[in-house]
Formats: structure tokens, sequence, C-alpha cells
């Protein structure tokens, strides 16, 4: 098992990022939270999960060791794969969905894109005993909480993060708001694409 990586950043992608180990660059998916921390060149240490398939294998990064294990705890439930644990830790935090379970809080798995209010149900069943307790007093969500400014801070910090600048990140965020406001959950993952390719026609 890869427990972590640990070197300088070479490139950053709207859902992954190229850490440089030895000489290798590493490819490592990442929830927007966890690339908006990153910077090209500058030193970064990932906690990682590996997930293997029979034609692929995929490294997680995460921003702490809390992170990956409720990463991978969250696939113990029946349906939820990588992309969908790596979605619920995009808009919750570890403690924040530990606080969604203890308390049968649906409306806060619902938050996340790809859960419905059946799989919500399914999910707070199924992990009320395998999470446990939260740690701290952290809020429930974090990526997609209500209100327009989180998903605007969010997306803002994940193009910065990129690479850009702060007057093209906020341009950016500006061009995508139409499409955020018209989604019920605003979906900070496709809104960066969206975002991404408006600032590559204007360059």
């Amino acid at each position: 098992m890869i427990a972590f990586v640990s070197g300088p950043v070479a490139a950053l992608a709207p859902d992954a990022a190229v850490i440089e180990v030895g000489g290798i660059g590493m490819a490592v998916q990442c929830a927007p939270n966890t690339l908006a921390a990153l910077r090209i060149g500058e030193q970064a240490k990932l906690a990682t999960s590996l997930v293997v398939r029979e034609d692929s294998l995929t490294l997680y990064g995460f921003a702490d060791d809390d992170e990956r294990q409720v990463f991978e705890l969250l696939q113990t439930a029946s349906g939820v794969g990588p992309r969908l644990a790596q979605a619920m830790l995009a808009v919750h935090s570890p403690d924040g969905l530990r606080m969604a379970i203890a308390t049968g809080d649906e409306k806060a798995l619902i938050s996340v894109p790809g859960i419905g209010k059946k799989g919500a149900q399914k999910l707070l069943i199924e992990l009320k005993d395998r999470l446990g307790a939260p740690l701290g007093t952290a809020s429930p969500a974090r990526g997609s909480a209500p209100g327009p400014a989180s998903w605007r801070e969010q997306l803002h910090a994940a193009l910065i993060g990129l690479g850009y600048q702060p007057r093209e990140a906020e341009e950016a965020v500006a061009a995508v708001t139409p499409q955020a406001e018209a989604a019920a959950e605003p979906n900070v993952g496709a809104l960066l694409r969206a975002a991404l390719q408006t600032l590559n026609r204007t360059r």
C-alpha cells in the first residue's frame, strides 16, 4: 500500500495533481478542496489510498490521514465506490460526515452529487456504526454548503491553486455563475471544469 506521496507539485489538473517522487511523476486523484491547497513547484505531502481494479491502478490523495481513513470506510457501504466517496469528502469534512451519520442528517448526504433520497437513507443505516463519533466541532458541510458564497470561494481557491491570477479566477467564477445558480446543488467539480474551459478560450 502507498500510504503517502511527498515531493514537489509538477502539474495540476481539475481533478488530479502530479507529485514528483524520486524522479517519477505520480498522478493522484484529488477533490477540489485538496487541489486548492497545492501550488506548482512547491513541496506537498498527500495521504493516499490505492484503488486496484482489473484494468487500472488509481491513486487517490487527501489532505491528511483522517480523510483517507474516512474515504476507505465509506467504500465499505454497498454502492459506494471511490468516486462517490471522494465526492462526499469534497462536500463534507470527515467530521461533517461523522456528524451527518450520527445525527441521521439525510439532507446533508443528499447534498452530495450522485446521492438521492433512497441512497442517503441506505447510507445512514450502513455507515451508522462504521465512521465513529465526530472528533471535534467541525461544520458538517464545506464544499457545497448552502449559500452562494461557499461554492464561489471554493472555486476561486481551486483556480488560484491551479496557477491562475486572482483577476482571472474572479472572471471565470463570474462566467459560470449562471450555471451554478441554475443548479439546485452547485457541483464545484463541474463548475471548475467549465471555468477552465472559459479561461482556455480567453487565452
